[in-house]
């Protein structure tokens, strides 16, 4: 192990989840030691003995949870970052507010991981690196009485395909114009847009709801007010809609 090696603890009270989560970690070049705990009193028992860097911290468990565990980490004269790792979403913004460094869902995704054992080496280094902003969205141009105009990108709630064409949402109303849904969805993923169905691309920003639906699809709701619009989530785009709500409430709670 060289110096510069993260030393890591996991924890979980599912040893096949843990033994998953140590496994990926200690493939990572960044992690040099990987220590694990099946509950939070093994987790505080470990940590007497020795530091380590970052803290890998699942949130239900039986005793002490997740967050209660963060919360006395917290209070330590040097807090390890930590990163929860769990299949529940619904505790994103309470996570954050204990200043986790990211916020992980299960099944965990190498890439994601890698991303987390990132802000960990950030925050070891000193403190985690602040989000950049995004880029400026610029305009599209859409006709409107036989006139070309320019609307805001930032504008738009919610595009739909409709052909060779797509319709722009606003609040306001909407605009046709001659893109392809996939062109728009290449174009504007650095704006925070997400395809979320085959016939939708979002502006995550827009979102004020996740829903379960009674088959265990989902929907997502667009706006607020009686403006507000309830569109499907297609199964396998779920995920990656979820891990950018994640991602935005942590910088929600981060301001």
């Amino acid at each position: 192990m060289t110096a510069a090696a993260l030393r890591l603890l996991a924890v979980d009270d599912e040893p096949p989840a843990l033994d998953e989560l140590s496994y990926l970690l200690r493939a990572d070049p960044r992690v040099g030691e990987v220590r694990t705990a099946g509950d939070a009193v093994s987790a505080l028992k470990a940590l007497e003995q020795a530091p380590v860097d970052g803290v890998f911290l699942d949130i239900r468990m039986p005793g002490l949870t997740g967050l209660e565990l963060a919360g006395v980490l917290g209070r330590f004269a040097a807090p390890p970052p930590v990163v929860f790792v769990t299949a529940h979403e619904d505790a994103a913004v309470d996570a954050f507010s204990l200043r986790a460094v990211d916020y992980l869902l299960k099944p965990v995704r190498a890439a994601r991981l890698a991303d987390a054992v990132g802000r960990v080496a950030q925050a070891h280094r000193g403190g985690p690196a602040a989000d950049p902003g995004p880029p400026d969205p610029g305009t599209i141009a859409v006709e409107l009485g036989g006139v070309t105009r320019f609307l805001q990108v930032g504008d738009v709630r919610y595009v739909e395909a409709q052909g060779d064409y797509a319709r722009l949402h606003t609040s306001g109303g909407s605009h046709l114009v001659r893109v392809p849904l996939a062109s728009l969805e290449e174009r504007w993923a650095a704006v925070g847009f997400v395809r979320v169905h085959r016939s939708y691309l979002v502006a995550v920003g827009a979102i004020s709801e996740l829903r379960v639906e009674p088959g265990g699809g989902h929907s997502v709701r667009v706006g607020s007010g009686p403006s507000a619009v309830v569109l499907p989530v297609s199964r396998r785009l779920s995920r990656d809609l979820k891990d950018r709500l994640v991602h935005r409430a942590r910088r929600e709670a981060e301001r």
